[in-house]
Order: structure tokens, then sequence, then C-alpha cells
């Protein structure tokens, strides 16, 4: 898999404007973000290291932000949301039920300020 872009292209209409809408938010968190890899994946990388990637699973969209801790600091925003499932370090969600923008700035808050502080 190539960057972000060449995995946008690969996707179905919806499918990309759900993620791509992730994304958008993580670069206006974190503007100097660039298009990497994380763990194999297309991600946004900040000083080197993978702030967040999100893919289309069979079933599921997946936001990765690579860190248990910051899936644990927005799990409670989302308890509840329609079509949306959270683990260890991975949220899942649909592209009829969007996670919240607030609800993405902090995560990319919370892992950006990991990586910072690294």
């Amino acid at each position: 898999m190539g960057t972000i872009d060449d995995y946008l292209a690969e996707l179905d209409p919806a499918d990309r404007e759900a993620i791509d809408r992730v994304y958008a938010v993580a670069r206006r968190e974190v503007p100097d973000a660039e298009q990497g890899k994380g763990y194999g994946m297309p991600a946004l990388v900040h000083r080197g290291k993978a702030l967040l990637s999100v893919m289309r699973a069979k079933k599921h969209i997946g936001i990765y932000p690579f860190s248990p801790d910051a899936v644990a600091a927005v799990a409670g925003l989302l308890e509840g949301g329609p079509g949306i499932s959270v683990d260890k370090g991975t949220i899942r969600f649909q592209p009829e039920h969007p996670i919240p923008t607030a609800v993405l700035e902090s995560l990319v808050r919370a892992r950006l300020a990991q990586i910072d502080g690294a």
C-alpha cells in the first residue's frame, strides 16, 4: 500500500469521503503531518512517528491512532454512538455514522501530545 492519496483513490465514494474527513480533521490539528506509513498502513506521520491511520475493513472503517491510551482518552465520548465500537487501539465506525468532529480532534490531540512528549 502506498500513500494516503493512493489508498483513497482505490475506495468507493462513500468510504473515501468518510476516511478523507478523518484525515482532514487530523491535518487541521497537525498541519505539518506528512503522508507516510505506520505498521505498513498508509498514515499521517508527525516527527517521524505514526499519528493516525484510517482503513476500510470488511465490516467497518477503523481509526488507528497507534496508541491504546489515545483511544482510551476519547472512549467515553463514543459510548452508545450508533455504529461505533471501541477496542484497545481501534475505533470502528460506519460511513453513515461518522465520528463527531470534536471527538476526532480530541483523539488527534491525545496522540499528538504523546508524540511531542516522547
